[in-house]
């Protein structure tokens, strides 16, 4: 396979090709593609350095499929001329996300949207990613109505420049620059991306991108998204309500055997989900599942996952694997 990956120099990219070589993807040719300032610079995979190109010099033509989190305005304006050319493109950005005739995909959750014969695949944002693949064996044995959960997103997911920020701030740096609106280290900000009626953006996606994965179009999702100083690894606290009484055991059971889902679950002994845990993982991992005594239709769960593994590139590389053994590129 000719592969494209576009942004492959940030910290996604880069990540997408360490997924690619973990996963053993067969790629015959790795076209790894920039911005025109990164033009010259290499990336390392499958044991030799690959020259970086910009987009604008055209070398992704003729390859089988691209990998791009580039950003949304770079998506918007060069996915319709890949695709035109005969690539399918699994796009990392907000672009598309939205659009009714792009899937929106969690392999584990939606992969059948994937037939549909399009040359655009839409990944969704990474605290959707985690949420969904936890929700989806309890809706679909108990019919999901309404989530309410607050997400506690790390640095990372405002990329590279973030980490660098909250380093610097631990280390005692003044810079006039910065991707979050207050202070990280040592602090928490409940606004992630512009705000909309009342809403930051981050907390729309939440909606939007449950909703269509899901496909329920009626869910009820309230959602608070806050920014946190940690690294790596976005954390969940939801609360779902749920259309059948739902057996706190049972539930236990259908996330123990959902795929890409990890129970840690003995909070007498210590054992949840934490950043520190999941860092360089793939899995989604679930704990501090629990009911309020009398609500038999409600469970409350804490969810956490690597934002730049199964939360971006290693999603995306799922993606691509589906496509593959399925014949579909």
């Amino acid at each position: 396979m000719k592969l494209a990956v576009v942004g492959a120099t940030g910290l996604v990219g880069r990540m997408m090709l360490e997924v690619l070589a973990e996963r053993r993807i067969p790629v015959a040719e790795l076209i790894p593609l920039a911005s025109p300032r990164s033009r010259g610079l290499t990336v390392r995979f499958a044991g030799r350095a690959w020259p970086v190109s910009a987009l604008e010099d055209e070398r992704w033509r003729g390859a089988d499929a691209a990998l791009l989190s580039p950003g949304a305005k770079v998506s918007r304006a060069w996915i319709p001329r890949l695709a035109e050319a005969g690539v399918t493109c699994i796009d990392n950005s907000s672009a598309f996300r939205r659009d009714p005739d792009v899937p929106l995909v969690v392999p584990e959750v939606n992969p059948q949207t994937l037939r549909g014969g399009g040359r655009i695949v839409a990944n969704p944002n990474c605290s959707t990613i985690q949420l969904v693949a936890a929700l989806w064996p309890l809706h679909q044995a108990f019919g999901l109505e309404e989530v309410v959960v607050a997400t506690y997103q790390s640095a990372s997911g405002a990329g590279q420049t973030g980490i660098s920020q909250l380093m610097g701030e631990m280390e005692g740096e003044i810079t006039e620059t910065s991707p979050f609106p207050h202070p990280l280290y040592q602090n928490l900000i409940p606004a992630i991306g512009p705000v909309e009626e009342g809403f930051y953006l981050e907390e729309w996606k939440l909606v939007w991108e449950t909703r269509k994965i899901l496909g329920l179009p009626d869910l009820r999702v309230f959602p608070t998204a806050v920014r946190v100083p940690v690294t790596h690894c976005h954390s969940e606290a939801a609360h779902l309500r749920f259309r059948e009484e739902i057996d706190h055991a049972r539930a236990r059971e259908l996330l123990q055997a959902a795929p890409g889902v990890v129970l840690q679950d003995q909070p007498e002994e210590g054992i949840y989900p934490q950043p520190l845990s999941a860092a360089g993982r793939d899995e989604v991992f679930v704990g501090r599942i629990r009911q309020v005594p009398g609500q038999t239709r409600t469970l409350d769960m804490w969810i956490v996952a690597d934002n730049l593994r199964k939360g971006a590139a290693t999603n995306a590389v799922q993606i691509l694997e589906y496509l593959l053994v399925n014949d579909l590129l």
